[in-house]
């Protein structure tokens, strides 16, 4: 076991078995956040001009369209400031919203005010209540780092699907190099092997997948790479993003309301991020989300620190939550705790598509050189 030692520059530690630290006690996240900020962070005068041609392209691409872009909306910070943006560049956005059953009050609250504020069309995907929650006990029950998987990739895949159906070329995303550039790969899972959530249900669950769509590995990245029929727009990478300044700004213009910390907008993903990943895992995500602040100037690294002194979770809301949760998925009180003191296991345990998503993926890499932009 190594020797517990923390970041000089951020808080990332050695909670994160796979962590390297140079001379200095700086850590390979930073520095693998220095690069990724080098390539996709423009200066300011190149931002705009950028982003002044893609708006443009949009725009002319869809002419005569109903709709020039498609866009996720959570109700989140990200996606709330990504429909502001929308609204401010006269786009023309079908904004897509995936209840998967775990919508917070203030989600719900947040995507109401931003469509009836902004007057987009929001088109909501209610997932298979029943099958998904089969779903996602099974995860429960293998005993996998990262449950989210199910979620994750409903969302992209219900984006992608109208998107094409609708013959959408754009999608505005909430993704940005800023502040979320940093993440340990061990702390998460391919959100597109199919192949491994397939086989988790059939191991564990009692209803075959019928009514869930997945997308695969490989038709994510024969989009993304080879057809590009949907093109992602990271359009936070071209503005000076900063998230305390985004909250300000949605609380004034569209009565957005905070619901306490990065992906709380989820009743699910708060248990599991402030509960689970902690208590069973020995993972604090806060670490992550707070040193890509840090990195981006947003906070400083004292700040960071007495943030990570307080519970991941408000104490008023844990036993709340966890009543819930477990009522919700059907989980007594001595069947969770079971599972919880279960060993972690790999998603490699399983069958997957680990070997196939290498080659597809080196394939990728040697293409894309050659592909038009």
């Amino acid at each position: 076991m190594k020797k517990y030692q923390i970041c000089t520059r951020c808080v990332m530690d050695t909670t994160d078995p796979d962590i390297e630290f140079d001379e200095n006690g700086v850590c390979n996240h930073c520095r693998k956040y220095d690069e990724i900020v080098k390539e996709k962070i423009l200066t300011i005068s190149e931002r705009k001009n950028e982003l002044e041609k893609i708006i443009n392209k949009i725009k002319e691409e869809g002419k005569g369209k109903k709709y020039n872009c498609i866009m996720g909306l959570s109700g989140g910070v990200d996606s709330s400031y990504v429909a502001c943006l929308a609204y401010k560049y006269k786009l023309k956005p079908l904004a897509i919203h995936i209840d998967n059953g775990w919508n917070s009050e203030e989600s719900e609250e947040n995507i109401k005010n931003i469509i009836n504020a902004l007057g987009f069309d929001l088109c909501t995907y209610k997932v298979n209540w029943e099958e998904f929650k089969d779903l996602q006990r099974s995860y429960f029950k293998a005993s996998v780092i990262d449950i989210e998987v199910l979620t994750d990739n409903v969302i992209v895949n219900y984006i992608y699907k109208h998107a094409l159906e609708k013959d959408i070329k754009y999608q505005l995303t909430g993704c940005n190099a800023a502040t979320e550039s940093i993440l340990p790969k061990s702390w998460s899972y391919a959100k597109f092997d199919v192949r491994n959530i397939k086989a988790i249900q059939k191991k564990f669950g009692t209803k075959q997948i019928k009514n869930t769509s997945f997308i695969s590995t490989y038709q994510y990245l024969w989009n993304k790479i080879i057809t590009k029929k949907v093109k992602e727009i990271n359009i936070l990478d071209y503005i000076d993003y900063n998230k305390s300044k985004a909250k300000d700004i949605l609380k004034k213009k569209l009565s957005w309301k905070d619901y306490g910390a990065k992906h709380f907008e989820s009743v699910f993903t708060r248990f599991y991020q402030a509960y689970i990943l902690p208590k069973k895992f020995g993972i604090d995500k806060r670490k992550a989300h707070l040193s890509n602040l840090i990195c981006s100037g947003q906070i400083t690294r004292k700040e960071a620190i007495e943030e990570l002194k307080k519970d991941p979770y408000p104490p008023q809301l844990i036993e709340k939550d966890k009543e819930y949760v477990l009522n919700k998925l059907g989980f007594s009180k001595d069947e969770f705790e079971k599972i919880m003191n279960e060993k972690p296991k790999s998603h490699l345990d399983y069958p997957n598509e680990k070997t196939i998503m290498k080659y597809i993926i080196t394939i990728g890499k040697v293409i894309k050189p050659f592909l038009k932009c």
